[in-house]
């Protein structure tokens, strides 16, 4: 299947951009994990890969967003945004996640993209703000690919999303893409409403007729205002998604993606090993993007890695949540988290000035850590990336 997407990829994609793909995103990422590791053993940490919500403005409202898409509104300014991407850059970091509220609402998210052609973006997008034009702007920059988030089919999705006619628009905005020729995802958090829509090979045989080059799996995540807690999966759902996404990665020529399990089907938690934090648009630096509290701050002109090396919050954040389980700390001990958010006297970052009342009235729950039913990639190709690129880092002993 790996042979049959790259065949795919070299017929659908503009190979001007291709190049940049393998090269800013493949090669540059090889040397950021090498870099990350050799850092680990000298004890120091600085991500590979930094999360970007460069803005907390949205056209939707989600279930589930832990983002406050309210007055006042915060976007990460392109002097603060110039200045973590070369301070990441001087350590070898070069891929960077776009995330929001929606990032196409921020006013200089083509300024960014434009002046760092030695990097690679990862847009995160509802899509349905995507026209032809900013899909050949896209495509003019080389350095980007557009992740399009569709939640639900139709009815699903305007319910999830809190807008009107939105899998339809997302859908337009996907094809935009998919048109000017550009590298192409669609991300999903897979939750019980969507679940039997989304977690089939016939949903992903028409994602691949479309045009779509990778296929990006979260689960469902009850934070926020608006909780949905009846949309959390359940223990079998979770286990079935699992083999699942191992079984499509042989059978289907698309990239499948997730970040929650390692080449031997360990759970694991990419912030927890140090792997990726999160910078939220007012400039916290956060454990993970659902998690909005922080100690630590970047300003303009501020030395990222000093402060996230520095940051006595995010090492004693990662050793406790490696040490209770490989799973979701949010999920699965929403108490503990509590109690330790309390104790570093951490703050709420979200803006909504609500965030510790929403862990507290949070109820534990599975995520994606179940003892017992560990299940190993299949396929060599991702089992060999796993095993060198993403693993547990001696998070977890």
């Amino acid at each position: 299947m790996i042979t049959k997407l790259a065949l795919r990829m070299l017929k659908e994609v503009d190979l001007r951009l291709l190049i940049k793909f393998i090269y800013n995103f493949g090669f540059k990422n090889l040397i950021a994990i090498s870099k990350f590791k050799k850092r680990i053993k000298k004890g120091n940490n600085f991500p590979a890969f930094i999360m970007l919500s460069i803005t907390n403005r949205c056209n939707l409202a989600c279930q589930g967003c832990w983002v406050n898409t309210n007055k006042p509104y915060y976007d990460l300014s392109l002097s603060t945004l110039n200045n973590i991407i070369n301070e990441s850059k001087k350590n070898s970091s070069y891929f960077f996640g776009l995330l929001g509220g929606e990032p196409l609402l921020h006013p200089e998210l083509f300024d960014v993209i434009k002046s760092h052609p030695d990097c690679y973006f990862q847009v995160f997008t509802n899509g349905t703000l995507l026209t032809d034009e900013i899909a050949k702007k896209f495509k003019k920059f080389g350095n980007v690919t557009p992740v399009i988030s569709i939640e639900g089919l139709d009815e699903v999705s305007d319910e999830r999303r809190g807008g009107k006619n939105v899998f339809q628009d997302s859908i337009n905005g996907l094809k935009y893409c998919i048109k000017n020729r550009l590298i192409t995802g669609v991300a999903a958090s897979i939750c019980r409403s969507n679940y039997n829509d989304f977690v089939n090979i016939e949903y992903i045989s028409k994602l691949i007729d479309m045009g779509v080059h990778y296929l990006w799996y979260y689960i469902y995540r009850p934070v926020g205002e608006n909780p949905a807690k009846e949309l959390i999966l359940t223990g079998k759902q979770i286990i079935d998604l699992r083999k699942f996404i191992v079984d499509a990665r042989k059978k289907a020529p698309i990239g499948i993606v997730d970040t929650y399990w390692d080449d031997k089907g360990n759970a694991l938690c990419p912030a927890a090993t140090g792997l990726s934090h999160h910078i939220s648009p007012n400039g916290y630096i956060e454990f993970c993007p659902p998690l909005q509290f922080a100690c630590d701050k970047i300003e303009d002109g501020s030395k990222i890695f000093d402060i996230i090396n520095d940051s006595q919050f995010l090492k004693r954040f990662r050793e406790l949540t490696s040490s209770i389980s490989r799973g979701c700390i949010l999920m699965e001990n929403p108490d503990i988290l509590y109690d330790f958010l309390k104790r570093e006297n951490a703050v709420d970052s979200s803006g909504r000035n609500n965030a510790y009342n929403e862990i507290k009235s949070m109820c534990a729950c599975l995520s994606h850590n179940i003892k017992g039913m560990e299940i190993p990639e299949k396929h060599w190709a991702y089992k060999f990336a796993k095993k060198n690129w993403f693993f547990g880092f001696g998070a977890y002993g």
